[in-house]
């Protein structure tokens, strides 16, 4: 992940997909990203997780991650192995709680392009997005460095472990 350049399948969800959503309140004492992951989008998608394999893209439309400011949704989808999320827009709070818990997340005005099932690159240190299935690319806005670096990371807390 030093590159933050990511090619996986997209799986798509639509707008105002909230928090609880994402990962059911009932699940906020699991500990582990593994534990959350088993019930990501369970009570949205119920069949989510038999599509969802390590490497794929989340495409999502507006607001994603609306709702509560719980870490744990987040946590959850990189437990999942989604390896990025490409949204119209975040809710800010998840925005911020991704990229601290090493989850790369990229807004897209144009994410309603990109279909379920193509194959999507992602390379946020260029900001571009490319469907490789439908040939289109997309630039997007880039990081700024120190967000590149606690993405390169892994995370706020790997990255400040490697100040010291």
């Amino acid at each position: 992940m030093s590159e933050l350049v990511f090619t996986g399948t997209v799986r798509r969800l639509g707008d105002f997909v909230d928090t609880d959503a994402i990962l059911p309140a009932k699940y906020l004492n699991l500990t582990t990203p593994e534990a959350l992951a088993a019930h990501v989008l369970e009570n949205h998608a119920p069949d989510f997780r038999k599509i969802l394999h390590a490497g794929d893209i989340l495409v999502a439309g507006r607001n994603f991650g609306c709702g509560s400011s719980r870490e744990h949704a987040p946590l959850a989808l990189k437990g999942s192995g989604v390896a990025c999320v490409i949204a119209e827009s975040f809710a800010r709070i998840f925005f911020r709680n991704s990229i601290n818990l090493g989850l790369p997340v990229v807004e897209l005005a144009d994410a309603g392009q990109l279909a379920e099932g193509h194959t999507v690159r992602v390379d946020c240190g260029a900001g571009l997005v490319s469907d490789e299935t439908s040939g289109k690319t997309y630039k997007v806005a880039l990081f700024p460095d120190f967000m590149r670096e606690i993405l390169k990371a892994g995370g706020v807390i790997p990255y400040i472990e490697n100040q010291r």
